[in-house]
């Protein structure tokens, strides 16, 4: 089974259906047993039906989710605020 973090990097092309099936099988396996993990992407869905209803997001806004969104991406060292 995949690493959390592992999951957690693809979640976003798994949403998007942006995966490949072999990807998309072991994520359903990681998201079948990992209860930390299927929050992840509940939290990730609702972000994306609340983007798609959006028409357009201040500018403060975008640059904050777009931080936010790449330390999913990269794990916890990628947060703009950790030290490095």
């Amino acid at each position: 089974m995949i690493r959390c973090e592992d999951a957690v990097r693809d979640l976003w092309g798994y949403l998007s259906d942006e995966v490949t099936p072999a990807d998309r099988e072991r994520i359903d396996e990681h998201l079948a047993a990992c209860r930390r993990c299927c929050g992840e992407v509940a939290f990730l869905g609702e972000l994306r039906r609340m983007l798609a209803d959006t028409p357009q997001l201040p500018a403060d806004v975008g640059v904050r989710l777009e931080a936010f969104l790449a330390t999913l991406e990269g794990g916890p060292d990628a947060r703009p605020d950790a030290p490095g």
